[in-house]
Order: C-alpha cells, then sequence, then structure tokens
C-alpha cells in the first residue's frame, strides 16, 4: 500500500492511499490556498473536484478513472448547486456517487467530496 501525503495536511490526515488497484481520496473541501473558495456550494463543489483531481494526479490518474464518489452536504437543500459543478467535473461514464447530509462539516465547508479510483478505467 502507498499514500501520498502532504506537509500542509493536518495529522492525522492521509490526503489519498493506493491499495492494489484502487485509490482511495480522503475528503475534499472547496478550499484553495487554505481558505473557501468564494461563490457557495456550486464553486465549493468544483473546487473539491479540482483537489481531489490533483490526489490522483499524484498517482497517474484523473477524474476519469473515478469509480465511486460520495458527496457530503450541510444542507441538503444544495444539492442541484452542487449537482451542477459535479456535472461538469465528472467525465462520462460518471461514476457510481452518493449523496449525504450532514448535520456540519470540517471548518465550516459546505460541502465535501471523496472519491474511489481505480487504475483501469471505469468503462473501459
Amino acid at each position: 500500500m502507498s499514500e501520498l501525503t502532504y506537509a500542509e495536511a493536518p495529522h492525522p490526515y492521509t490526503p489519498a492511499v493506493a491499495a492494489g488497484d484502487l485509490v482511495f481520496v480522503s475528503g475534499r473541501l472547496g478550499v484553495k490556498d487554505g481558505v473557501f473558495v468564494e461563490g457557495g456550494v456550486e464553486a465549493e463543489t468544483a473546487q473539491a473536484l479540482s483537489n481531489a483531481a490533483r490526489e490522483l494526479e499524484a498517482f497517474g490518474l484523473d477524474l476519469s478513472h473515478v469509480v465511486k464518489a460520495t458527496i457530503f452536504l450541510a444542507d441538503i437543500d444544495d444539492l442541484q448547486l452542487a449537482n451542477r459543478a459535479y456535472m461538469r467535473a465528472m467525465p462520462e461514464p460518471r461514476p457510481a456517487r452518493s449523496c449525504v447530509a450532514v448535520a456540519a462539516l470540517p471548518f465550516g465547508g459546505r460541502v465535501e467530496i471523496d472519491i474511489i479510483a481505480s487504475r483501469s478505467r471505469h468503462g473501459d
């Protein structure tokens, strides 16, 4: 098993871990340069997916390798906004997905996304 860690990752947080053919990316928030991006849930979702893609790149993968995504929303009423950004970012065929409403997210985030990717592209 291999893992990717960054100096800025809060301990004991591991951003991504590879196990065999799979890469597990820990929940990503809509943060850039240490602060939440402006523009609400849609912008946070786009940034969270961009952050997840960055983790995948370290393993030679991209969002087309994602086989499962889980979206956590602080407010389920934001689902359509999150969906818009998700549909723009996630290539076809889209992976299996779950969406869960939660009481709160770290640091006051409005959306968090974790993903599982396969080293072989799904849909091939």
